[in-house]
């Protein structure tokens, strides 16, 4: 049933938005031809709604790291699906990756570095990449701005630059959210 469709860490129990998001996944694998097949040996780990300023809010789905390449294999039809569903607001699904701090190659335990894909850099390369997924990163750009502060330009594949426009500031404010970095999307011509 909806248990089976959201694992928390640690078994912890999951909120009524989870439970509702889980329930959604179920019904579609119940409900969705083409769906169900894929669908029955998916599960995510937590959903989220933030908040994306001017009134709009966006879902955040984690799915376990594992399963994230199945899950982009019917991503695009799943998260048609789901925003249907959650009257337009926009749903992006996120693999749930661990940062290791920089202290772990140091501890006595572990044996050797610790990997380049558990850095901090590493994770919030990758969380932009899923966040943005189909579509391709083209080229990034770090701008300083006048108080200081950065500011990550991220130039997107300009051949999706139709379907992904309306979505931009959502990816922005989800990043964010996420990372506590600003981010400004582009397409490359």
């Amino acid at each position: 049933g909806r248990k089976a469709k959201i694992k928390k860490a640690g078994g912890a129990e999951p909120d009524e938005f989870e439970s509702q998001v889980a329930q959604e996944l179920l019904n579609l694998e119940m409900t969705s031809t083409d769906l169900k097949a894929s669908l029955r040996d998916l599960y995510i780990t937590a959903a989220k709604e933030v908040d994306c300023g001017a009134g709009r809010k966006a879902i955040i789905i984690y799915v376990p790291f594992k399963l994230q390449k199945p899950f982009q294999k019917i991503q695009a039809r799943l998260i048609r699906e789901l925003e249907k569903k959650f009257s337009g607001r926009h749903v992006i699904i996120v693999a749930q990756r661990n940062i290791l701090g920089k202290s772990y190659a140091r501890s006595q335990k572990t044996v050797g570095l610790r990997p380049r894909s558990r850095t901090l850099t590493a994770v919030q390369d990758a969380i932009l990449e899923d966040i943005v997924y189909p579509t391709e990163i083209t080229g990034k750009r770090t701008r300083c701005k006048v108080d200081g502060r950065r500011i990550l330009k991220v130039y997107l594949d300009g051949r999706d630059q139709a379907n992904v426009e309306g979505r931009t500031d959502t990816y922005a404010a989800v990043y964010g959210k996420l990372t506590n970095k600003q981010v400004a999307f582009h397409f490359s011509s």
